[in-house]
């Protein structure tokens, strides 16, 4: 029986957070730590067989373990998000089918999304939450011009990404044989021509960067209970 596991990356050095906060992934909001909040949505959802948290030093790990599902295996993390999940795609069991792949900088991603993804994602093969971008994107080109984008086919893409473990799997094998550089899962899905579907969020799922982020968090969770 095929199985589905959550990757949850927790290992980003957190820069722009400015010392606001010793560990963003681990910082207060709403009474728990922000990972917390991404570990009881996936819980809540019923989707995972195995979690798989990417951890960036053992001080981290132990504190992470805290708070973590079982069963759960404990990965450090890498120089870059990319080998970060490089590392976690590479200790899953054969028995892995499908694989969610999450920032738990964004701790307000809902149970119910998390169903509809892993429904879509064994029908499609890849699946993105993501939200319709609402600012006008200009490009900036070297001639000092501008250029409009057609802001009706932008979207900004946000975690969980969900893809068939295999698809996944080549697709960072190809990410890591090029040397090549990518910001996120699907755009190593992107290199071999596969179609990456979409699932519109409506809900606000902001990813903590900076330190104004987490009181607009709490306003959120507030907002939302």
């Amino acid at each position: 029986m095929s199985r589905t596991a959550v990757i949850l990356l927790a290992a980003g050095q957190g820069r722009r957070m400015q010392d606001a906060v010793a560990d963003k992934v681990l910082a207060p909001l709403a009474g728990r730590p922000v990972f917390a909040h991404s570990v009881a949505a996936f819980l809540a959802s019923g989707v995972a067989d195995l979690f798989v948290v990417v951890y960036r030093d053992q001080a981290q790990m132990l504190r992470l373990s805290a708070y973590s599902p079982t069963p759960s295996v404990h990965v450090r993390g890498g120089r870059e998000r990319q080998d970060s999940v490089a590392n976690a795609l590479a200790v899953l069991p054969a028995d892995i089918a499908h694989v969610f792949i999450h920032d738990c900088a964004r701790p307000l991603v809902r149970p119910e999304q998390l169903v509809a993804l892993h429904k879509i994602v064994r029908r499609e093969g890849a699946v993105v939450l993501a939200h319709r971008v609402t600012d006008t994107i200009k490009v900036h080109s070297d001639t000092a011009r501008l250029r409009s984008l057609d802001r009706s086919r932008l979207w900004a893409m946000e975690t969980p990404q969900v893809f068939d473990r295999a698809l996944i799997a080549k697709a960072y094998a190809k990410v890591q044989a090029r040397g090549l550089a990518v910001t996120d899962d699907a755009a190593a899905v992107e290199l071999l021509g596969h179609p990456v579907a979409l699932l519109e969020n409506p809900h606000p799922n902001p990813k903590l960067t900076t330190p104004a982020d987490l009181p607009y968090l709490e306003f959120l969770i507030g907002r939302a209970s």
